[in-house]
């Protein structure tokens, strides 16, 4: 998929008419590709010398030259698909075919070979590169309009324009070719919509194929010079573009990792934000805990023991008191003195009434603790002693209820 990059964005058709005469007729035409779309640039007709295109086109401009008129030899022979010494004889006898750059067009059961002295292309070439442009592709004849055809507003079989006649079979296959400098093209000539002048035409076709040489076959001959140099830009390209690539992915990554690192900051600040708030409630906690066991010390150091009503179990066990009976003491929870001395502090018998009284006999008492068992609230009474003193004559005891 990225060989759509590895290609020309912006190309210079130059075709150069050597003149019987020895002079020339150039003409050249600059396209570019932006946004999927091929534009013309530059449109320059009429140039007589190569100097001359300094002034319309940038020094290091991609050049595809294209020869035509004397000194190019045109031949058409049977379809042949490889041009070599032996079957060059039968195009040039006698010649070497080391001594020239050959173009083979193939259209049909036909061969179109073209044929130029390297000697004479490389003078051309060799003044390109003089004047500072970068030619990297070299065509002879009209035959590279073959790749624009199907642009072209043709009504016929036929195609005539600037001298040149090139007539097509039903296919649209190529069954010959000539040149006439006294013909024109009969009407005027158009690429899609955009009007051209019949002059560009063969330049047009050649920087077409230049800029799409990815996506088709471009009608050419083999100068080695130039296919190498060519490839070295393809290469160099490549080279940019994996780089390119390369340096995005790393931007992309670093793109990810920072927003990622900050996401992952965002959070850890968030949970560190919770795990302070966390452990400030869990001190919180802590604390309260603190103070409830204090207070629950306290209370129960104080005695409380809930919302029990003491004093109303109090007036209920003495509404329940016999005839007979006095009480000199009452006891709430009364003081555990052994406990208190073992343990260095005051301890109480929890949920616990003592009462110290008098009876002359202790059946009034044992009645009372009837009595008082009556009360759903008095878990154990017990009598805890009872003691006869003769010399007060009454009896003092000693009770104790479980509430």
């Amino acid at each position: 998929m990225l060989e759509q990059y590895y290609k020309f964005n912006e190309a210079t058709g130059v075709s150069i008419t050597i003149l019987p005469d020895g002079s020339t007729a150039i003409n050249a035409c600059s396209v570019n590709i932006q946004n999927n779309q091929l534009n013309f640039e530059k449109k320059i007709t009429d140039l007589n010398t190569t100097e001359e295109l300094t002034k319309h086109f940038p020094a290091k401009s991609i050049i595809t030259l294209n020869l035509s008129g004397k000194g190019i030899l045109q031949k058409q022979i049977e379809q042949t698909e490889e041009i070599n010494q032996n079957n060059f004889s039968k195009i040039l006898p006698n010649a070497s075919i080391e001594d020239f750059y050959i173009q083979n067009f193939i259209s049909g059961d036909q061969s179109f070979v073209s044929v130029i002295r390297k000697a004479d292309a490389d003078k051309w070439i060799s003044q390109l590169k003089s004047l500072g442009f970068v030619p990297l592709m070299l065509s002879l004849g009209p035959f590279p309009v073959q790749n624009i055809i199907t642009q072209l507003n043709l009504y016929d079989t036929e195609i005539i324009f600037n001298g040149h006649t090139i007539q097509r079979s039903e296919k649209s296959e190529w069954t010959s070719y000539h040149y006439d400098p006294s013909v024109y093209a009969p009407f005027p000539l158009k690429v899609e919509s955009e009007t051209i002048n019949e002059k560009l035409l063969i330049a047009y076709a050649a920087a077409f194929q230049m800029v799409l040489a990815n996506k088709l076959e471009p009608i050419q001959a083999a100068v080695p010079s130039l296919d190498a140099e060519f490839q070295k830009r393809i290469e160099e390209k490549k080279l940019k573009v994996q780089g390119f690539l390369v340096l995005s992915v790393f931007f992309i990554l670093l793109l990810v990792n920072f927003f990622l690192f900050s996401w992952l900051n965002s959070s850890n600040a968030k949970l560190t934000e919770q795990v302070s708030r966390t452990a400030q409630s869990t001190n919180d906690i802590q604390q309260i805990n603190s103070q409830v066991q204090q207070k629950e010390a306290l209370l129960k150091t104080l005695g409380w023991e809930g919302d029990i009503n003491k004093s109303a179990l109090i007036d209920q066990v003495a509404s329940l008191l016999p005839p007979g009976i006095t009480w000199k003491e009452a006891a709430i929870d009364p003081v555990d003195l052994s406990g208190s001395r073992s343990q260095k502090t005051i301890v109480f018998f929890n949920r616990k009434i003592r009462i110290i009284g008098n009876s002359e006999k202790i059946i009034p008492v044992n009645e009372w603790i009837a009595r008082i068992k009556t009360r759903p609230w008095a878990k154990n009474v017990q009598l805890d002693s009872y003691t006869f003193n003769n010399e007060m004559n009454t009896g003092q005891f000693i009770i104790v209820i479980d509430y």
